[in-house]
């Protein structure tokens, strides 16, 4: 898959102790990767990273200590890079903005100036988030074109995080110079809301949910009729590998930025997912309670994918139903069972690309 090009390339992954971090390293080691990842200690007990037991070069670090990542970098002398290390609750960063701008603005700033010293790497993906976007409320998908911005200090560090990576794109990879003074192409990567099992963070609607099941307790709602670009963690990591692919083949017209979401209707409600969820698990309760002075969240939010569907080849594969269904029965299998079903998830998500026939899937 993916052109075969991950088998025994150095992959060096930042937060894959992360919930997409740790799906990232799954999946990048069933394509025969040798992978390197560095982050902060698992940051929830349970934590998937720990329970897929991979054979990994698992690295505890902070990608704000600038001297010891570039170390990591000389050392393990990655070929390809990922970087999802962040501080990635929005709630999280009205009670710590200092700690989110310095995690996600200047760790993102030290990865690129590793990369960018370290001889070895050719590809780089910087993951953000479509919350990157200056969000005026409107029904349509923002393009990669539209302006960035942020309203609270978690959106405004991931709309820092792409500027930071423009810049180092232009001054330092610039596309129009790769094969004559640099050998390194850049990219980022804006996703929607994922979903999956294997998520424990607080202020998550799915962790909070299964949480609260796993204790016999209600999980309070805050903002049911808010509107997300909900999608299985699958979708947007086969975007980051086959953007990783291009890039690795020295495609420089795919060092650019780009979206990965659902398609235009598979857009629904917090609401419309606990009614889906409890479909699966009946067990789900819920209680709605407005908060006035909680902080403020962005009501809707969308993506227009159309240029990675056109340019890249790239599509999701699960619609909303089986996403839902997917996730709630990963958790309902693991607290029931004390079993994951991680990669029979991935087994069922590439034989449906196969299916369709989407080009990153060929075996």
């Amino acid at each position: 898959m993916f052109d075969n090009i991950y088998h025994n390339k150095n992959i060096l992954i930042t937060g894959h102790t992360g919930f997409k971090g740790s799906w990232l390293a799954l999946w990048l080691t069933r394509l025969g990767a040798q992978v390197t990842g560095y982050s902060l200690e698992a940051p929830t007990d349970p934590n998937h990273f720990e329970l897929l037991g991979l054979n990994i070069n698992s690295i505890i670090g902070d990608i704000r200590d600038s001297d010891n990542l570039a170390k990591v970098f000389k050392a393990q002398r990655p070929e390809v890079v990922f970087h999802l290390a962040a501080q990635a609750i929005v709630r999280r960063s009205y009670r710590k903005p200092v700690e989110t701008f310095a995690a996600n603005v200047m760790g993102t700033v030290n990865v690129l100036e590793a990369a960018r010293t370290c001889d070895s790497v050719r590809a780089v993906v910087i993951v953000t988030s479509d919350k990157c976007y200056e969000n005026r409320e409107w029904p349509w998908g923002y393009r990669e074109i539209d302006a960035l911005g942020g309203y609270d200090p978690y959106s405004a560090s991931k709309g820092c995080s792409e500027i930071v990576a423009s810049c180092w794109r232009n001054s330092f990879f610039n596309p129009q110079k790769f094969g004559q003074t640099h050998q390194t192409l850049l990219a980022t990567a804006r996703a929607g809301n994922v979903i999956g099992g294997g998520d424990w963070a607080s202020d998550r609607l799915i962790p909070d949910i299964m949480r609260s099941i796993s204790q016999d307790k209600k999980v309070i709602i805050r903002n049911p009729d808010a509107t997300r670009p909900w999608q299985h963690v699958l979708e947007p990591l086969a975007g980051y590998l086959l953007l990783g692919e291009k890039l690795l083949d020295g495609r420089k017209e795919f060092a650019e930025a780009w979206n990965f979401g659902p398609s235009g209707d598979e857009y629904i409600s917090v609401g419309e997912i606990i009614r889906l969820l409890k479909k699966v698990w009946p067990k789900i309760d819920y209680e709605i309670r407005h908060n006035p002075d909680q902080p403020h969240e962005a009501g809707i939010l969308k993506l227009d994918c159309s240029k990675a569907l056109a340019k890249l080849g790239w599509s999701s594969i699960w619609n909303t139903g089986d996403t839902i269904d997917t996730t709630a029965r990963w958790y309902k299998e693991f607290y029931e069972s004390h079993k994951l079903q991680s990669q029979y998830n991935i087994e069922c998500y590439t034989a449906e690309a196969q299916r369709r026939n989407m080009t990153w899937s060929e075996d």
